[in-house]
Order: C-alpha cells, then structure tokens, then sequence
C-alpha cells in the first residue's frame, strides 16, 4: 500500500526534485547569454565588472544580477581555465547564492562551482571568503582560481598559517580571501584583543563559502578554537591543596573508577571548607559559594589527582616531569599535558617543579563563528545525513545536484566475516585479484593505526608497491591521490586523507604535467614531453576503465554513514564504471558495540566456517539503524555542548562590541564618568543602607572605599557628625570631591593624553578581567553537572550562575578603572606606547586524533614521519640545502 507522501513525490517529485526544477528557467537564462559573452573581446569581458558594479549601486540586488554574473564567469573560466561550467554546476552556483549547501557528488567540480556565487557576492566589495580544510588546498585552489578573478578584475587573497597581520589585513581586504576555517577563526579572536581598530585584520563576515561543509561545521565543530596564554605562577595554591587531600579519610570522598570521577562527601566538604579557612583561601560562607568557583575546581583537581590517577600507570615521573601514558598502547607521550590544572595537580602530588598553567585567553566554536556570516554557503559531496543538524544550527537547507552523468558504479552488499583475521585475509585477497585485472584499488581505513597494520600485513603477504596516506602531509597527498586511478594502483587511505583532489582514472593529467615539468623550460622539449603524458594518461584510463574503474574496497563501517558514502564517492566520478564494497567483521567497534555476541553465537549454529562470510542486504539495512543511533547520539553531544557555548557567546558578543566601540570613540571620557558614578553609588549604598539611621553607618567603612576607589583622604567623618545630615548630602558632596580630583588631573595631563590613558586603562582592565571570567565559567562548566543529582537542570543553573559571575565582572570593571584612573600619573618624556599583547598560542584539537593541529611539528632531519606539511618550495627538512620538490618531496614516477 503506497503512503499519500509516496504517492506525491511519484506525482510531483520530492521537494529536492522540485528544487532543482525550478532552477531550470535560471539555466536557460544563462545559457541564452552565452552566444553574446562568447562574442566579447577580452577586455570588453572584464569590463562587465566595472559594469555590474555600476548596476548593483543603482539599486538592482545580486539576484537581479545572477544571469549576467554567472554568464561572465562561465565565459572567463572557457578562456582562462580550459574550463566550461555544465548546467548542473550553474544549479550548483544558485544554491550556494541563495544560503544553502550543495551536496554534489565527488569529481563533480565543486572548485569551479563556488566560483559563481563568489565573483557575484564579490560585486558587492565587502569581501567574500572561500573556506577550505587545510593550507595546501587554500594556497592551491587560491592560486588556480585567482587567474580566472584577476581576469575579470578581482583581487584575491589567501590566509594561510604564518602570515604578518600585514599581510592578512592585504589579504582579507581583497574582493575574494581563501583561508582556512582555523586561520579566520584565529584572527576574528586575535582582532578582538588588539587596542586599536587600526590593528585589526578582519573587516567584516559577509558572505562564507565552507568547501567539505559537513567536516567542517560537523567534525571540527566538536572542539573549540583557543588562544591561550601562560598564567601567573600558582605553584603556591597547588602546593597549599595537595597538602589537604592526604588528610581526609575514605568516608570523605566517594570515588567512581568506571566514570573515573571522584566527589567531596557531605563530611569531607565540610572538613575541607576548615582546611581551606585556614589556609585563607574561602571566599563566602561555604565552599560552592560563587565566588569559590576555581577552589572548587582547584580541589577537584587534586582529588583525582590523588586517588584516580596512579603512578606508573596513568603517568611515570621522569627528569622531575610529568610523562602520561597512553592508556590504549602504553606509550609515554612527552610533550602532551592534562589541561585545565590536571597536570599541575599531578606535578604537585609528586612534588615536582609546577610548570605554569595556560590561561584561556579567548576561545570560539566554529558554530558560533560561522553563524555571525551574514550569508553563509556551503559545499560537499556527503551532507544528507546531516541535514537535520545543518538545519538546526546554521539554518542551511542541504539541496542534492544531480551529477552531470549518470553514476555506474556499483555499490555492493557488505561481506560479514566472524573474526578480524579472516577478514584481513578475504582483503587481502580481493586486493591481489583486483591488481590482477589492473583495476585501481583505493582501501579505506577508519585510522592511521588501522592503515598501518593492514601495510604491514600487505608487506608480509609480498606487496611492495603501494601507498599508504593517513593526511599528514597535505601536498604531497594530493599529489599520490590524484594519480589513485593508475591501473593496478593500491592506495590505503583513513577518511582524513586526499581531500579536496579527485582520483581520475589513468592519473590526474594536470597534475602530473605541474610535477614532472615544473623545471622544464617552455620550447620543443616541453611540447614533446606534454604530448608523451598526455598520451600515456589517457593509454592508462582506457586499462582502467576495461578492468572496471576504480574499486573502492574499505576495511570497516565508521560511525557516521556521511563518512561511508564519502569513501564510496570517490569512485564512478563524472560517469566512469567503479565499485564499491564494506569488509566487516564481528570484532569491528560499530559491529562489537550493537550486539555482536549475539550474532556470533547464531552464526556458528547456522555452521558459518572460517573463512566464510555472511552477504545480504538486511545486514546492510541493520547496520545503517546502527550507525543512525550513534549520529544522533553524537548530534545531541554537540547540540548540547553549543547549548552552554550559546552563553558565553552571547557575553562574548557584548565585550567584543563594547571593546569595538571603546576603539572607535573619539573621546571615551563620558564612559569612564558613568562608571565612576555607579562606584560612587555602590560605595555609598554599601555603608550607608537606604533607611539606616545615622549610628548605624559604617563611615569608617565608607572613608576607606573612598581611600581605595578614588585614592581621596576625605573628612567623612566629619560630615556624618554634621546635624541632620543626610545620605543624598554625602553622596552629593562625595561626587564633587571626586569630580573635582578628575578635572584638576585632566587639565594636568591635557584633553589628548587623557583620552589614551583612559581608553587604555579602560581595554587592559576590560581584557584582565574578561580571562579570568572565562576561567571561572570554564570551571563553572567543569562541577555544573553535579547539579542535576539534586533533580536541578544543569543548563539552567549554569545560565544563572554565569550571569551572575558576568555582573560581578561589570562591577569589577567600573571599580578597578575607577581606582587606576584616579591614581595613574604622568611620566613626562616617556611618550605613550600600546600595551603588548601577551603571549599567545593557538590551539584546536583534532576530534578524530586528538592532536593539537595548530602546534608547530618538532622536526628531525633523519626523520620524514615528524616532518609534517612542507612546502614545495621549502628547504628540505633533511638538511641538504636543496628544495623540497627537488629532494623528499620528490616523486618517483
């Protein structure tokens, strides 16, 4: 019985279908532009520009311009590249335009896509950024693309790791920026701790396209970009907390080893809250006041240091340092730290030297970063399955291209064998049967330590020529990708590897000329050459199309069916034959995780022998439900994790805005002076409470805060001796005082020089207190959860709690530049200099390795594997003195 909704989309088509439909009319339009633009000298092309600039400011929008534009572009790329967009890449283009993500299957030219929308968003010359997954392809994609921008009279820039600010400020005011997403990350977090606007690199988020949407804004969105910076030594307090923690007894903590967690008892709370008061570090009454937020953590901290971490084991000390080992292999991990404190609390256990603790200095999720574009687009061949969560966050509706031909590649069912040996060895096999009949075989790993036992077992079984990729050199990658397709080619690779490059059958042609001609002069040895590749490339595709294409054969099921169906796609591109198929076996994690035992034990009833593998296509299905639990168990992890990020973002957005603002302001003085007001408020209304008789203020009290907040010995006293005084008659005379203090010390200093002292004292104290608020709420988040033993909602009780903690830091702020600005005096001859800012690192840790991705590799010149992304043009690592393309990244065809 076929549903109502089934009967419509056999009717009219699914909503997806009826989409691209209506894109068809926009096509035709372009397509009937294409005889006049072909008809255009080169410079009347580029002056279509100029043109459509004019027409935009004349009050026509970019929707109104998108034929035109679309069609100019389509006619530089025939002549610069070589290249004509189809008519599906034009669709392509519209949705990308119109705030959506195109889901275009590989080898389908989403390069040359974006290029549409990017050249028509760019007429509006507020900037346009093209974001990619790693330097290599930014500076690749940047360099290819700006040929056809520069034609038609664009700028292009490209932000990759290393650049001056002077640099990236040329680079980001240019029509159209690539970069990556952890560079304008950085820099959107960098600018909002400068000191003047001047010195700030960004100059708005207009329109962003995200190219390998879904592992940028799904994968790497699981951990945040930070900037840290080392903190004010605090050996003392982690020496003073670890002393208490060998005092308690067994009832007075309570320690769980599965969850590795260990909490304060109702007694040993109490017993450490003495301890505490004695060491004068309690704030409050009790310990989980608010104020105590970081003891908490701080306490927390050596307790699990204490009693869940256990030497020789979780760690080793050696050379007076902290080493922790791995816990799935044993290994030490030099270099690798516990953060938050942990590893201090650790070195304070073992009374080693106490390294400095990192300091958040600022931080972003990429979901709050990129939900500040204006218009935001993006572009990947797998996103369907995340199209709830695109929809959720981003608000992007996930619209499927159809491909330019149709797609023959043949998926087959999963082969299902009992034990990880027999299915490495049914691998093995169908590798050395497939190289048998010249079919190109890309093996598909869910790990680098999968990739290199499956290598080593290669070797062993007598295989010698083949490549194994696990995305730590970006260039060189692309490179042993892009020539995948060679018949008889074996290419082991984990889902991280090769993106953004195509695997062709018979070898990427491009590519191949780029390398081996790169020092070839132009002239007759040069033609010569290109005619043998070219030759030789398309020789090599017809043997790989006669043996099937390239046959995409993985070791095991990921979680996530978006990073399958990735692995899948890079066969059948453009219409080529190909084939795919899953080796699983019952001791894969996925498979162990839902219920393997039980289909173990079935399978051997049904006399399944060894070597034999179960092959149909419910298995398939039961895998898929698999693999659905755990993408919306992961989507509610990150749904919830933006939940309580949501916070500190929109605190985030007022300091940065307020700081923009304290920049800009020619004169910041008004401010200071309502701040200085509300303290005057504060101060008086703390000692002299509203409808207090006169013997029970605290005038005592009130001359000290004067003393303190505006640096003024002030006869208080007298004045609340006087009859029938009043509290307005203090507070009236007190802000006198304080007013008067202010004027003779500006017209000391000059309208000028007080103008800078007040900004800068206003943005140092604004940037101090902003870490440290960062701290307390990291730390707030670190103990919230406990709340929900007490049936609390810890989400709500954390919103509370920071608001508070906020609050406390605006106070805080009017105070402390009230009392500086009062006390800050002129040195005459020391000319006024920006404040520097402090030492900073980056960092964004890589969700699948756990690796900080930002930190420079140590590199030794007798080790290639430590060597990370080099640059062609480099001097090679090794130390010979040669480049890099003419020694290691060297490739032997």
């Amino acid at each position: 019985m076929v549903s109502l909704g089934g009967l419509a989309r056999k009717l009219f088509g699914s909503a997806n279908d009826r989409r691209i439909r209506s894109y068809r009319s926009r096509v035709a339009e372009i397509n009937a532009l294409e005889a006049e633009m072909s008809a255009l000298s080169d410079e009347a092309l580029k002056g279509r520009t100029a043109a459509l600039r004019a027409e935009l400011a004349g009050g026509k929008t970019l929707d109104d311009l998108l034929a035109p534009a679309f069609a100019v572009v389509r006619e530089a790329a025939k002549r610069v590249l070589g290249l004509r967009p189809f008519d599906v890449q034009l669709m392509g283009g519209m949705i990308l335009h119109e705030r959506a993500i195109a889901e275009m299957k590989t080898g389908e030219g989403k390069t040359l896509v974006a290029t549409l929308p990017v050249y028509l968003n760019a007429l509006a010359g507020k900037g346009v950024h093209v974001v990619t997954v790693n330097d290599y392809l930014a500076t690749r994609d940047s360099a290819t693309m700006g040929r056809l921008y520069g034609f038609l009279g664009m700028t292009t820039g490209v932000i990759v790791h290393g650049l001056s600010d002077e640099e990236r400020r040329a680079a980001y005011a240019c029509d159209i920026t690539y970069a990556t997403n952890n560079e304008l990350g950085f820099d959107y977090l960098r600018d909002n701790m400068k000191y003047e606007r001047g010195q700030m690199v960004q100059r708005g988020h207009f329109f962003a396209i995200v190219d390998e949407v879904d592992s940028i804004l799904v994968d790497e969105a699981r951990t945040p970009l930070i900037i840290s910076g080392p903190l004010d030594d605090r050996s003392e307090l982690y020496n003073t907390i670890d002393t208490f923690i060998p005092q308690l007894t067994p009832d007075d903590y309570e320690i769980d080893e599965k969850q590795r967690s260990a909490n304060f008892s109702e007694v040993g709370t109490e017993k450490l809250e003495n301890l505490l008061r004695a060491a004068n570090l309690l704030k409050g009454e009790t310990l989980y006041d608010i104020e105590n937020v970081a003891i908490v953590h701080h306490v927390n901290n050596a307790l699990k240091a204490h009693k869940l971490f256990t030497r020789d084991k979780d760690y080793i000390v050696r050379n007076g340092e902290i080493v922790i080992i791995d816990e799935f292999t044993g290994r030490m991990m030099p270099g690798r730290r516990y953060s938050e404190g942990q590893h201090q609390a650790l070195e304070a256990k073992e009374h080693v030297q106490i390294q400095p603790e990192n300091q958040t200095l600022a931080s972003i999720t990429f979901q709050n970063y990129f939900r500040m574009y204006a218009k935001l687009g993006g572009m990947t061949g797998t996103a369907s399955t995340e199209a709830e969560e695109f929809g959720n966050i981003y608000g992007l509706e996930v619209v499927e291209v159809p491909t330019n031909l149709p797609i023959q590649r043949i998926d087959e069912d999963d082969e299902v064998y009992r034990t990880v040996e027999e299915k490495y060895k049914a691998i093995i096999a169908e590798i050395r049967d497939a190289r048998s009949r010249g079919q190109p075989v890309l093996v598909g790993t869910t790990s680098i330590e999968k990739s290199e036992t499956l290598a080593a077992l290669l070797k062993r079984d007598g295989f010698d020529d083949f490549q194994v990729l696990n995305a730590r050199y970006h260039e060189q990658e692309a490179y042993i990708v892009s020539q995948a397709g060679v018949p008889g080619a074996v290419t082991i690779a984990t889902n991280m590897a090769g993106r953004g490059t195509d695997i062709q059958l018979g070898g990427n042609l491009d590519m191949r000329l780029e390398r081996e001609l790169a020092d070839v002069e132009p002239g007759p040895d040069r033609t010569e050459a290109e005619t043998r590749i070219r030759q030789e490339v398309q020789r090599l595709k017809q043997q790989a199309l006669a043996a099937g294409g390239l046959y995409v054969l993985a070791t095991e099921r990921h979680e996530s069916r978006r990073i399958d169906n990735q692995l899948r796609g890079r066969s059948g591109r453009q219409g080529d034959p190909g084939r795919s198929k899953f080796f699983l076996s019952l001791q894969d994690d996925l498979m162990r995780i839902f219920g393997s035992e039980r289909m173990d034990s079935m399978l051997q009833r049904l006399g399944l022998k060894e070597g034999e593998a179960i092959v149909h296509p419910w298995i398939n299905k039961a895998l898929e439900r698999a693999q659905k639990k755990v993408e919306a168990r992961n989507f509610d992890t990150r749904k919830n994790l933006l939940k309580y990020d949501d916070v500190l973002n929109d605190q985030r957005k007022v300091i940065f805005e307020q700081r923009i603002e304290l920049m800009d302001a020619k004169d910041v003085s008004e401010t200071v002076a309502d701040m200085r007001r509300e303290v005057i408020e504060d101060v008086v209304a703390r000692r002299i409470p509203e409808r207090a008789y006169a013997e029970q203020w605290d005038i005592a009290g009130l001359k000290e805060d004067v003393r303190q907040y505006f640096n003024l010995d002030l006869p208080v006293d007298a004045w609340a001796a006087e009859e029938g005084i009043a509290e307005d008659d203090i507070r009236e005379r007190l802000t006198a005082a304080v007013d008067a203090a202010v004027t003779e010390r500006a017209e000391r200093f000059g309208p000028e020089i007080m103008t800078y002292v007040e900004r800068s004292v206003v943005l140092q104290t604004l940037d101090h207190l902003w870490r440290e608020h960062i701290v307390n709420l990291d730390h707030l988040r670190s103990v919230i959860g406990f709340r929900g033993y007490a049936q609390r909602d810890p989400l709500q009780e954390y919103k509370a709690e920071a608001f508070e903690l906020f609050q406390t830091l605006l106070g805080n702020l009017r105070q402390a530049v009230t009392s500086q600005l009062m006390r800050v005096e002129l040195v005459r001859d020391a000319p006024p200099a920006d404040p520097d800012l402090p030492e900073m690192q980056a960092h964004h840790e890589d969700p699948l390795t756990g690796d900080d991705e930002m930190s420079p590799p140590v590199r030794d010149p007798n080790d290639p594997s430590t060597w990370g992304f080099v640059s062609r043009n480099e001097a090679c690592p090794c130390g010979s003195g040669k480049k890099f393309k003419h020694c290691h990244g060297a490739f032997e065809a």
